[in-house]
């Protein structure tokens, strides 16, 4: 794990550090603890996925001679990963339950209204307070809009096709007058 940036720069964290510094290290914000959440989700990736290569290429005692030094480096290597790994799950515990304290107060939205969608005269509705207008009903009124296009598509290749057996004809007489 790395050190803390106190630390690191020869200053002690406690009593000799200055009250701003200690409120601010209290009042850490909803996005920075979303950030060590995901930092310590890639960690415990990271770590578990390191426990499976050990434990890959660990030997199973099947009878088989092997060093036993070798074994115990590995098993050590795999309890120290094992601890960590818990200390990351508790680590991300105490930041899920920071964020939710963070966010209790909040009213939940609707995500319905957090999607803007188009009018039929093509404004942008951002309007909050209107009643949402949900994905069936738009997909209802597309597949209305669909049905009327094929409707229109067909009668248009009708008259394309009168239009042609008519344009035919007058070549016919007018070959025949010929």
């Amino acid at each position: 794990m790395s050190t803390p940036p106190l630390a690191a720069s020869g200053m002690a964290p406690g009593p000799f550090a200055g009250p701003q510094a200690q409120q601010a290290a209290r009042e850490v914000n909803t996005a920075s603890l979303c950030r060590i959440g995901q930092e310590t989700v890639q960690d415990i990736v990271y770590r578990t996925m390191e426990i499976f290569q050990l434990l890959r290429n660990m030997q199973l005692p099947n009878g088989v001679t092997y060093h036993t030094g070798t074994y115990q480096d590995r098993l050590t290597k795999l309890q120290d990963h094992l601890r960590q790994l818990s200390i990351l799950f508790r680590k991300l515990r105490l930041v899920y339950d920071k964020c939710n304290e963070n966010c209790g107060g909040m009213d939940p939205i609707p995500v319905e209204q957090l999607i803007p969608y188009v009018e039929e005269d093509g404004s942008k509705n951002d309007d909050r307070t209107g009643p949402p207008r949900f994905a069936t009903e738009e997909r209802r009124e597309i597949a209305e809009v669909n049905k009327k296009l094929k409707q229109k598509n067909q009668q248009l290749k009708q008259i394309m096709d009168q239009l042609r057996n008519l344009i035919w004809d007058i070549n016919a007489m007018l070959a025949m007058r010929n």
